[in-house]
């Protein structure tokens, strides 16, 4: 099997799960090195209590084909993040994939509730998680990536710049947050452009993460059970779909012509020619805005 990337350094930062734990083990499955980070480890859970661990997202990255690693890191510590990426440059000696995929806000905002009913310090909590902790990571993580170029970013949000221009999301905090991500990506893309490197946001579409199949009652091997209640779930896709999004990303070596501008999974796939494992091609948010938003009844056809 052809690993592209058998040479190359990524580090997904927020890997635990969901899609941090897709893009990783796809870049392993292209043959990188994948340094996985988070806060929950087989020894010590995080605030959101679930089983998911980084240290199984490093075995899943190796059985994949890579070399995964994982190191317990919270990105809202500068000294921490620090001596990451001080280790990863003593170990490698390179960055070549940066994914900022940390997150952590799903119990921390309610939906449809103004910001002067919100709870203000999960609100500025989610704030901290989704938006510091970005830029904290680039911050010590860009002088290495920047050693050789080529050196790619991936900034991880909820949205296309154009879905989320004209579209409220869930409420003020939620909005602010995700809008902030994509903004991160088009200001890197200035900042790593004229150094040889090239920064993107991507969302995927409708994820079928741990959490949202959990929310679901129901697992990945039967997830369309779920439709009966919620149709327009037709339309999601797995973590590995992103995850493949990001690994041809990275081996594309014209990559820098999307520079500072904002992709989705879905939208790559028609590029890159990718599928998700069941061998669709799910375009999750040219269906929200022709389907599901335009009140239509769900129907996948020509949309996956």
């Amino acid at each position: 099997m052809s690993q592209p990337l058998e040479d190359k350094v990524a580090l997904v930062a927020g890997a635990s799960r969901g899609a941090g734990r897709g893009i990783a083990v796809e870049l392993g499955a292209a043959g990188a090195t994948v340094y996985v980070t988070g806060r929950t480890t087989r020894t010590r859970r995080s605030e959101y209590d679930r089983p998911e661990t980084i240290e199984d997202t490093a075995d899943l990255v190796t059985e994949a084909g890579g070399h995964g690693i994982a190191v317990p890191t919270d990105h809202l510590d500068p000294e921490q993040v620090r001596i990451l990426v001080d280790r990863i440059a003593d170990e490698q000696g390179r960055l070549d994939v940066l994914v900022n995929d940390i997150w952590g806000g799903e119990k921390l905002f309610a939906w449809d509730t103004p910001v002067w009913e919100h709870d203000l310090d999960k609100g500025l909590r989610l704030l901290r998680l989704a938006v510091e902790t970005h830029a904290i990571t680039s911050h010590h993580a860009l002088p290495l990536l920047l050693r050789r170029p080529g050196g790619l970013v991936v900034e991880m949000t909820d949205g296309t710049a154009e879905y989320n221009r004209d579209t409220y999301r869930v409420n003020f905090f939620y909005d602010l947050a995700k809008a902030s991500v994509l903004r991160m990506a088009f200001a890197l893309g200035h900042e790593l452009g004229p150094r040889g490197a090239t920064a993107v946001a991507l969302t995927p579409g409708w994820l079928r993460s741990e959490m949202m199949l959990d929310n679901y009652g129901v697992r990945e091997d039967n997830w369309r059970d779920a439709l009966d209640r919620v149709p327009h779930f037709a339309i999601s896709e797995t973590p590995r779909y992103a995850g493949r999004a990001v690994a041809a990303l990275a081996a594309d070596p014209d990559v820098a012509r999307w520079n500072g501008e904002s992709l989705s999974s879905g939208g790559l796939a028609q590029v890159y020619r990718f599928t998700d494992l069941d061998g669709s091609r799910p375009d999750a948010w040219r269906y929200l805005v022709e389907v599901q938003d335009a009140g239509k009844p769900a129907d996948t056809t020509g949309y996956r």
